[in-house]
C-alpha cells in the first residue's frame, strides 16, 4: 500500500496533526496530458495560485473543506443515518472516520486500497486516546492550530502503519 498523507482535525475545524509519507504521483509521461483539475486555484481577491506553490496549511484547509462538503452532501442526500466513508479519484483515495466527539481522521492512499475506516478507528482508539487524550500534559483543546506533539503517538503511528496496514 502506498500511503500519501494522514490528517487529524478537531471539532473546531483545526488541523491538529498532519503527516506526509510519500508525494502524490504526478503525470511525468512524455505525452501531452489534460490539465490537472487542481493545477491552479483562484482566490477571492482574484489572484491565481499554482498548485505546486501552495503551503502545507493550504493543503490542510482544502482537505477539510472537501471532507466537510462531501459529508454534508451525503447527509442531505441520504439522510442523517448515512455516513461518508471514502471517495476515489484517478490519483488517490481518501478514507474518512469521524469520532463521536467530532474528531475527523483522514488518510490519503493509492487508488487500489480497500476502505480503511476500521484502521482509522483503531488509530483513534488505540493511539490517539491512549497517548494524547489520556496524557495529562497534553492540552485538551488545540487553539490556533497547536497540534499533537507527542512522541509516543508518532512512534505508535509508525509501528501501526508498518505492521498492521496491508502492503
Amino acid at each position: 500500500m502506498v500511503l500519501y498523507s494522514f490528517y487529524i482535525f478537531d471539532r473546531h475545524t483545526e488541523c491538529i496533526y498532519s503527516r506526509r509519507w510519500t508525494p502524490r504521483p504526478t503525470s511525468s509521461s512524455g505525452k501531452t496530458a489534460r490539465p490537472q483539475s487542481g493545477s491552479s486555484i483562484t482566490s477571492g481577491d482574484g489572484t491565481v495560485t499554482n498548485r505546486r506553490n501552495m503551503s502545507h496549511a493550504d493543503d490542510e484547509k482544502l482537505i477539510f473543506g472537501l471532507v466537510f462538503s462531501l459529508r454534508n452532501m451525503v447527509q442531505k442526500l441520504g439522510g442523517e443515518d448515512d455516513t461518508f466513508l471514502s471517495y476515489r479519484t484517478g490519483e488517490y483515495k481518501l478514507h474518512y472516520y469521524e469520532t463521536p466527539t467530532r474528531m475527523k481522521f483522514v488518510m490519503l492512499t493509492d487508488t487500489k486500497q480497500n476502505n480503511l475506516r476500521p484502521y482509522l478507528h483503531q488509530i483513534w482508539a488505540n493511539l490517539y486516546v491512549e497517548y494524547v487524550v489520556k496524557n495529562p500534559l497534553a492540552p485538551v483543546e488545540h487553539p490556533g492550530g497547536v497540534g499533537v506533539a507527542n512522541e509516543m503517538f508518532e512512534r505508535g503511528l509508525d509501528t501501526f502503519i508498518t505492521a498492521v496496514l496491508p502492503a
